[in-house]
């Protein structure tokens, strides 16, 4: 199973990875994977757009054992893409995230990064279907790349986050960022409701596609790309 960052810091990916090895059986093999190109962060629809592309790219030359794929980007762009262009299970934290969510309670929350997140949030769970569900969203006022830096600064921010969200009716918080990898754990007897990574939700649920033996439907809206002449430069 390959763990895709969406962005090119490697400590990142490294985190997303190791979160991911402990949701899935002993016998899963976790690669994570860094484009080569994108940007260090993505914090923004510019940024988004830049990174679905990188991730697209890498994503053709994806090995041929990786059965699966985590898509660690949280409300980043490229999803639909990755689905057409691949058969194996594309799995998004985002949406698995929020479907981990909903059995737990009537309505749920993402705490994320920075507001300028919230946007592409919202409507990558629209997209998905999943908004209706969706409480509130709210930001740490924390850049991507600031989450590692205090891990007290970082769980004190989430944690007032995660009680607006509760105020407007969040039963469940969904750690909104593949950068938070794990901070469910230093936070979780903090809040009185279930606090939900999505790298893990992604990567179990992937575990569970493949140990059922099924794949993306490629008869419609997935179906593999037209056969074209498509370049990555000028």
């Amino acid at each position: 199973m390959a763990v895709v960052n969406c962005n090119t810091t490697e400590s990142m990916t490294e985190t997303a990875a190791a979160r991911a090895r402990l949701a899935v059986g002993p016998d899963v093999e976790i690669v994570g994977i860094t484009p080569a190109w994108g940007v260090a962060s993505a914090e923004g629809w510019y940024d988004s757009f830049i990174s679905a592309a990188a991730v697209l790219q890498t994503l053709e030359s994806l090995p041929d054992d990786i059965d699966g794929v985590v898509m660690a980007g949280f409300g980043e762009h490229g999803r639909e893409g990755a689905r057409e262009l691949l058969s194996i299970p594309v799995v998004d934290i985002t949406e698995a995230a929020a479907h981990l969510a909903m059995p737990l309670g009537r309505r749920y929350g993402v705490v994320t990064s920075v507001r300028r997140a919230v946007g592409q949030i919202e409507d990558s769970l629209t997209t998905a279907g999943l908004i209706d569900r969706c409480a509130a969203i709210e930001d740490t006022g924390l850049g991507v790349l600031e989450l590692d830096e205090d891990p007290f600064a970082t769980a004190e921010a989430f944690v007032a986050a995660g009680q607006r969200a509760i105020a407007k009716g969040a039963e469940v918080i969904c750690l909104g960022c593949a950068g938070m990898a794990g901070l469910e754990e230093h936070v979780r007897d903090r809040l009185p409701v279930p606090v939900i990574d999505g790298v893990a939700a992604a990567s179990a649920l992937v575990e569970t596609l493949i140990r059922q033996g099924l794949s993306t439907s490629k008869i419609d809206s997935f179906a593999s790309p037209r056969a074209k002449r498509r370049s990555w430069s000028v």
